[in-house]
């Protein structure tokens, strides 16, 4: 049997207002997951309004996520979709992408802005690497050019699939059940269910514009984490860039706390060679306790999968041997490919240039946010992180002009959380940047008194 919400009150009857209505009953609990909506003839007629209207209502609510059609059956509010994936990485997904427009949720970089992989598979041999199980899991080549470019002095460099397994591996070494790990608030959603799913506390890390604030980094260190994880450029989600003065101010922090156990610092640089940030690394000041994360995900391709590890040999010596009885090492072609991309005129010239149209597409974004009255810093990488008087109501009015974005409830650690959304504004070219900011503007207000 289906519910409504109590509508006589409902003074805005157009589609975006319905869907409003209906958002705020799923999000107060008064619509449980999995109860059946009302058919659009009921609401309609309850309302005094036509078909239409209602079916355009329900279309928003299904663009956001917020239901799913099953047909005849009728619509639904959303039960928790996609169980391989961890809570707050669920928070981040949403129904059929149906009728949207842009798609800005993601996080993910403009396929038209990475390097053509063409030009390195041809230059990859035809046939799979017959190198014995028990080679250097690391290709001493690529690990020559990673060298060159490291930000710091490291005692050893490996690759794994992709930053997200590097900084698992890590934590999975040191972290155990009862513990406390330092992230920073907001952060990136899978980290914060990771810590979780390891039996740890998370000890929440305030943020400026510069960084990791330098009280909030005293009192985190206060409750004694065994690790304490940042993202160092390009932070997702609020595209904060740490200052190398900012660098100076938390290893001296942590110098000082050498009557403790200093925690292993984690640093995922995930947005690497498309930040227009200078590489900062903790390292630099404390690499015995550093293990600093490099991914080619956003610059060179998600579906790669690798990025390069490095730090201690105390630390990354175990995490070696133990991929040795997993999975080994990372495929030695895509090692191949990666060191061709990154040595190679063309596909550096690809990723500078991509760097450029990213830069320039947060420029263009921020500049036209500020036409509607909403001053913002301009942010790195290809993430933009807004506030908004209503979470909720500003996705679905988003929905409704065809934009999805991403909640910024996932992002946090903890249940109170101000109301934001992420935009991965690194997809929004210069033609659609006016539109997209008159729509985002419109939703930030949304429900204002």
């Amino acid at each position: 049997m289906s519910r409504s919400p109590d509508l006589a009150a409902l003074t805005d009857r157009s589609p975006h207002g319905i869907a409003g209505a209906f958002g705020r009953a799923i999000r107060s609990g008064e619509l449980a997951p999995g109860e059946r909506l009302p058919t659009v003839r009921e609401v309609a007629v309850e309302l005094g309004v036509s078909p239409a209207t209602v079916s355009a209502a329900w279309q928003a609510l299904r663009r956001t996520g917020v239901v799913v059609s099953r047909g005849r059956a009728g619509t639904f509010v959303q039960e928790t979709p996609r169980p391989w994936l961890s809570p707050r990485q669920r928070g981040l997904v949403g129904a059929s992408l149906g009728g949207l427009r842009m798609d800005l949720s993601r996080g993910t970089p403009d396929p038209e802005l990475l390097p053509s992989l063409g030009p390195a598979f041809g230059r990859v041999s035809a046939r799979a690497g017959t190198g014995v199980y028990q080679d250097e899991p690391v290709l001493p080549q690529l690990r020559s050019v990673l060298e060159a470019t490291w930000p710091y002095d490291a005692e050893v460099i490996t690759v794994v699939d992709g930053a997200t397994d590097g900084v698992a591996r890590v934590l999975e070494q040191c972290v155990r059940l009862g513990d406390r790990v330092a992230l920073e608030s907001p952060g990136y959603p899978p980290f914060l269910d990771l810590v979780e799913s390891l039996g740890a506390e998370i000890v929440p890390m305030a943020m400026d514009a510069a960084g990791v604030r330098p009280e909030s980094l005293r009192a985190a260190l206060d409750a004694r984490p065994v690790a304490l994880v940042l993202q160092p450029r390009a932070q997702n989600p609020t595209g904060i860039s740490m200052s190398p003065e900012r660098a100076q101010v938390l290893a001296d922090v942590l110098a000082r706390r050498r009557h403790q156990s200093v925690p292993l610092i984690v640093e995922d640089d995930h947005s690497g060679a498309i930040s227009t940030s200078p590489d900062v690394s903790l390292g630099t000041f404390l690499p015995e306790r550093v293990v600093h994360v490099r991914s080619f995900s956003k610059s060179h391709g998600p579906d790669l999968r690798i990025a390069a590890l490095g730090g201690p040999a105390e630390v990354l010596d175990p995490l070696v041997a133990r991929r040795m009885l997993g999975p080994g090492w990372t495929s030695r072609m895509v090692q191949t490919i990666l060191h061709d991309l990154l040595t190679q005129a063309r596909s550096m010239d690809e990723v500078s240039e991509a760097r450029r149209q990213y830069f320039g597409r947060q420029r263009d974004l921020v500049a036209r946010l500020a036409e509607q009255g909403m001053e913002l810093g301009t942010p790195d990488g290809i993430n933009l992180w807004l506030p908004v008087y209503d979470e909720r109501a500003a996705l679905l009015h988003l929905a409704a002009a065809g934009i999805r974005v991403a909640g910024g409830t996932p992002f946090f650690p903890g249940a109170e959380s101000a109301p934001h959304i992420r935009i991965t504004s690194g997809l929004v070219d210069p033609e659609h940047a006016a539109e997209v900011a008159t729509a985002v503007a419109a939703a930030a207000v949304e429900d204002r008194p």
